[in-house]
């Protein structure tokens, strides 16, 4: 199995870290690509209770436990398009886009940093928890 390649990116506030290019997309990269009409779906791994506090709009819900379960749903629900997936700080997304691409499905990121780094970022009238 081909490895994406690693390569040393700065995290703002967190210094250096790994990143591993193509498995994370920044929230600016998000908003700019659906601010452009670019199809996407956004897939919230998160519990319940917690999209309950705050989600982004159109986002599918489909809890970290349950994606082996649903993985077909996800591909259908995809329907060719990229798929971000996201959670509250990019940890649990980042496992799962990390899951997803050994089951084959190509066409997805983790957002780096999760909804946190959205509601400081992007919309800051978004609840943080």
């Amino acid at each position: 199995m081909r490895r994406a390649p690693l390569a040393l990116g700065y995290n703002r506030g967190k210094g250096l870290r790994l990143l591993i290019q193509g498995l994370e997309i920044t929230p600016q990269e998000v908003t700019r690509r659906l601010d452009t009409g670019e199809a996407a779906l956004l897939l919230d791994v998160r519990e319940p209770v917690e999209y309950a506090i705050c989600s982004l709009p159109q986002a599918e819900l489909i809890p970290m436990n349950t994606v082996p379960g649903r993985l077909r749903e996800i591909e259908e629900l995809a329907d060719g398009r990229l798929i971000v997936v996201y959670c509250h700080r990019g940890m649990r997304s980042l496992s799962v886009v990390h899951w997803l691409r050994e089951q084959g499905v190509q066409n997805c990121q983790s957002m780096e940093g999760g909804i946190l780094r959205w509601s400081l970022e992007i919309d800051p009238a978004m609840p943080m928890y």
